[in-house]
């Protein structure tokens, strides 16, 4: 498909001058970045769950639910009408247009606390990975029956979130583009590389493992708390819906943003689709039962040592840049709360420069405010991510709360409000229909994760 030229165009809708650059492939950077996180890594142990049978066919249905809704979501992003209306720039104004103010209080909840909970998963993946790279690096050296080779995750936590700070101050989305064009090339990269020694360690036995009806346990509890767990990893797997719309608000136009939106949510979700049934069936197929919850991190692989450690190198600089993407939203909202609310405050609202040492015509803005507020939220997340290093358990209960709330239930309930869509109609019968059984798979994925959290933490020990 022919590449959109480049143009700047300005939006003044509503407020000050917006430059607008996005075209179908900068969002579907922006998609991918924000889609294949740490989900990608639990799809063998996920399937592994669920069986042959029922883990691609759950695969495929999330995939199909989060697309559909997706494009219910993209023609909200103006109103009353999706291609003239006036802008809502956040997932929040499109849900007060929409939906009345009501709905907001719980659409902020919802989706603020999804988005940051995706920090605090992205934060233990990334630390698991840079763990992992020194203990194959060790294991290389030292052999396999070495026990000096493990070591806590909190100092890498630590690590990842200085890494953060510096790239916090980076001003919005729309200056990042190239920060997700780097996301999605190491996704791809420690996807090839994941499926390459699943598919050898597949080879090497030379047989198909795994059953129809998934991993046994001794115990029928078990088995169902861990089919539940998997629902919230795959769940998490497709969360991009909190952000969809500020990915939208960096498109430009012509042609109208909800049809280049619509065509970026398709190539991303196919693309990553893709990705997750090769992953996650050729996993299963090598490892079986036995499938780790972390395909890089989980005992699995240690030789070709170097591949491994190109493949968690790829993990942590992907996770670094889907991170801002998730941030950025969030320092937006309490930034923007803060000013309003004290809008004559001059240290609040001031932004001061700072000259570049050899180059006395250069200067870095640096906004205190800003500054202080990014730093605050990022130590915390890092805090809670330290508290609680179950990578499996967190994915699964951060997918659980808020795939329903943000990726079916309010982009459904503001399409029936954009379309007017009369109660017991047949249209409004099948998306509530929808709606309900969603609901019910996230209140069974909680219930799995929490579950699985409160075992973790008996036996736990922080930092």
């Amino acid at each position: 498909m022919e590449m959109e030229r480049r143009s700047v165009v300005y939006d003044s809708e509503g407020g000050d001058d917006h430059e607008r650059q996005g075209t179908v492939w900068t969002a579907t950077s922006h998609i991918v970045a924000a889609v294949v996180g740490s989900g990608v890594l639990a799809l063998a142990w996920t399937v592994a769950q669920l069986g042959w049978v029922v883990g691609p066919l759950v695969l495929l249905g999330f995939s199909c639910v989060t697309y559909y809704t997706s494009t219910l979501l993209a023609n909200c992003y103006r109103y009353p009408d999706p291609v003239s209306g006036a802008v809502n720039r956040e997932y929040i104004d499109a849900v007060r247009c929409y939906l009345g103010r009501k709905n907001v209080l719980l659409c902020g909840c919802a989706q603020y606390v999804n988005l940051w909970g995706t920090l605090v998963g992205y934060t233990i993946t990334a630390s698991t990975s840079m763990v992992a790279v020194k203990r194959v690096n060790c294991f290389h050296r030292s052999g396999f029956s070495t026990t000096g080779c493990n070591s806590s995750g909190s100092t890498y936590m630590v690590l990842f979130g200085l890494m953060q700070l510096l790239l916090s101050q980076l001003p919005s989305l729309h200056n990042i583009a190239w920060l997700s064009v780097v996301a999605v090339a190491t996704s791809f990269g420690y996807s090839f590389i994941s499926l390459g020694l699943c598919a050898a360690k597949w080879a090497s036995h030379g047989g198909v493992r795994g059953t129809l009806a998934g991993a046994s346990v001794d115990a029928p509890r078990d088995k169902a708390f861990n089919v539940l767990l998997a629902l919230g990893n795959i769940a998490f797997s497709y969360t991009f819906a909190d952000v969809l719309i500020e990915i939208q608000d960096t498109l430009k136009s012509p042609p109208a943003e909800n049809k280049t939106m619509k065509r970026a949510s398709l190539y991303g979700l196919s693309m990553t689709t893709v990705f997750y049934l090769l992953l996650g069936c050729t996993g299963y197929a090598a490892f079986g039962d036995d499938a780790p919850g972390n395909i890089l991190t989980g005992l699995a692989f240690y030789e070709p040592y170097w591949l491994v450690d190109v493949a968690n190198v790829c993990v942590i600089m992907h996770l670094a840049g889907a991170y801002q993407v998730f941030a950025q939203p969030i320092f937006a909202r309490l930034e923007s709360y803060v000013a309003c609310r004290w809008p004559d405050a001059k240290i609040i609202n001031a932004t001061y420069y700072v000259r570049v040492p050899g180059r006395p015509s250069s200067s870095v803005p640096v906004a205190p405010l800003k500054l202080v507020l990014r730093t605050v939220i990022i130590m915390f997340t890092t805090l809670v991510a330290m508290l609680l290093p179950f990578f499996n358990a967190v994915l699964g209960l951060i997918g659980a709360l808020g795939f329903w709330p943000l990726s079916v239930y309010f982009p459904v309930s503001m399409h029936i409000a954009r379309l007017k869509i009369r109660r017991g109609e047949g249209r409004w019968c099948w998306l509530q229909a929808m709606s309900f059984v969603c609901l019910l798979i996230s209140l069974a994925a909680s219930i799995g994760s929490v579950q699985d959290i409160v075992h973790n933490l008996k036996t736990a020990t922080p930092f």
